[in-house]
């Protein structure tokens, strides 16, 4: 029988990265994004649904997963809909830090609980999240971005519990940097009495063979969907990991005041 995914901010990226591998895999693939009349590649596989969806508004989220289940049983939700908002907090406006959690976290959230009762009849169903290293350890400069990641490490930790009663799995995938993404994505809040700090930071962010492709994630995403485990995290991407094996083998501190350091011989 063939399978199904929903996948949100499917438009770009990672989200149609993935989109284009499960429909070659033979899954049928809901594709959701704001504005799906715009689309014009993924409208032309068959097995691909476009469908309207602003994850910050919460009716349309109600109505378009109502719309996906009478198309048919899902049996994956993969929410990636998401964006960058960087720059120094005293440079960012109330309405953005909205804008960032509502749509980073809360859409997540949002989403989530508009198919748990269907997932939870079905004694069946995967949610999968795209998360981020951000979500794993701080950088300078993205205090909102990596607020909204860190959010959702601890809700589906402990929304992993509660969803395992009636299997239910829940997974995050945590890339690093992934080709595109951050240039053209991101929201950039300036402010001059941060501008060193952040040309130091995104100078050391400037892409090198440690980043990673849309379609590289969407490999991962597929394994995290198909592999049959009740892993939790996926760290993936050789920059994320490397950051990450530091993070746990240096400690919390000792790995802040490393990359205070770095920040520092940072040639801008």
């Amino acid at each position: 029988m063939t399978k199904t995914i929903f996948i949100t901010g499917a438009s770009a990226g990672i989200g149609k990265a993935t989109a284009k591998l499960f429909a070659a895999k033979g899954w049928h693939v809901i594709a959701t994004m704001r504005k799906p009349e715009n689309e014009k590649e993924l409208n032309g596989l068959a097995n691909v649904t476009l469908l309207p969806l602003d994850v910050t508004d919460r009716k349309q989220i109600k109505e378009t997963a109502q719309k996906a289940l009478v198309l048919g049983p899902v049996d994956v939700v993969f929410n990636n809909a998401g964006y960058a908002l960087l720059g120094a907090l005293e440079a960012i406006s109330d309405e953005e830090i909205v804008r960032q959690m509502e749509t980073n976290f809360l859409g997540v959230v949002r989403v989530t609980q508009a198919f748990i009762p269907y997932f939870r009849e079905q004694k069946a169903g995967l949610f999968i999240t795209t998360g981020s290293s951000a979500g794993l350890m701080g950088f300078p400069v993205s205090s909102m971005y990596d607020a909204s990641k860190w959010a959702l490490e601890g809700w589906s930790e402990s929304l992993s519990f509660e969803l395992n009663e009636f299997g239910i799995g829940i997974k995050t995938i945590e890339p690093g940097l992934v080709a595109t993404e951050i240039a053209d994505r991101a929201i950039f809040a300036a402010h001059p009495a941060y501008e060193a700090i952040m040309n130091r930071f995104t100078a050391m962010l400037a892409p090198d063979k440690a980043v990673s492709t849309a379609e590289q994630i969407a490999e991962v995403v597929y394994g995290a969907a198909t592999d049959g485990t009740n892993t939790l995290r996926y760290v993936c991407g050789d920059d994320a990991k490397a950051w990450y094996a530091q993070r746990l083998a240096a400690g919390d501190e000792a790995f802040r005041e490393g990359l205070k350091q770095m920040l520092a011989q940072v040639n801008v």
